[in-house]
């Protein structure tokens, strides 16, 4: 079965371009999910206990501080969810008008923007208000989430897991019951995005352990090797 299954993805995989587009691909989808992972744990650690992609997270912690009436802890998180909502806004209105707008390459320029935003703060200090970087972040992390929301044949998320892991399990279960090679195919790529997600997090704690501020540069050159392949094929592609 095992054998079988890899046998399968192996041709999958060397079909992938034709059938799908280029930022659906297994290998983009695992580098965006380490980014990801990477973002959340360098806000939680570096700026204020906020998370900048899960804004389930930033919806508990909200209504935990509520209820010990804790306000100002509280309006902290309110922001990044304003902001995490405005960004999905911002690139279906982009989606919709891309060729009125003249971003017909939308994918790169996503991603250039990205690099370019977490670059710029890795020069902020620590001196600086939190809330205001974490507005940005989680900007930038919805822009990200909502332009490129599907992997191969399957909607995913590379800012959050709960969705992947249901997503994996789910697959996982019909893999098994059913003797299914494709849902095998999809368990593997889920289960592999989730333990990215976690990779990428273990990374950011570390590097926001050890050098602070300047760690997002981290996740802004995961996302430079996201380019590159991006680059490298649609080039071949062509």
């Amino acid at each position: 079965m095992i054998g079988n299954v890899f046998n399968v993805m192996q041709k999958r995989v060397g079909k992938l371009h034709s059938r799908h587009e280029i930022h659906e691909s297994f290998r983009f989808g695992i580098l965006l999910a380490i980014a990801g992972g990477f973002l959340d744990s360098y806000t939680f650690i570096g700026r204020g206990g906020v998370f900048s992609n899960a804004q389930t997270g930033n919806i508990v912690l909200l209504g935990i501080y509520a209820a010990k009436g804790e306000w100002v802890q509280a309006l902290i998180h309110i922001p990044p969810i304003l902001a995490f909502i405005i960004g999905v806004i911002v690139v279906q209105a982009i989606k919709n008008n891309s060729s009125r707008l003249f971003i017909l390459d939308w994918p790169r320029a996503v991603l250039v923007f990205e690099i370019i935003i977490l670059f710029i703060i890795g020069f902020i200090p620590n001196s600086f208000p939190d809330t205001i970087v974490n507005i940005i972040i989680s900007f930038v992390a919805s822009i990200q989430v909502a332009s490129f929301p599907k992997l191969a044949d399957s909607p995913y998320s590379s800012t959050m897991s709960t969705g992947n892991l249901r997503s994996a399990s789910k697959a996982a279960y019909i893999a098994f019951t059913q003797k299914d090679s494709e849902a095998a195919i999809r368990t593997i790529r889920f289960f592999s995005i989730v333990l990215s997600f976690l990779f990428g997090s273990f990374l950011g704690a570390l590097l926001t352990f050890s050098v602070g501020v300047k760690a997002i540069w981290g996740a802004a050159i995961v996302l430079v090797c996201v380019f590159i392949l991006f680059s490298v094929a649609e080039g071949r592609s062509k």
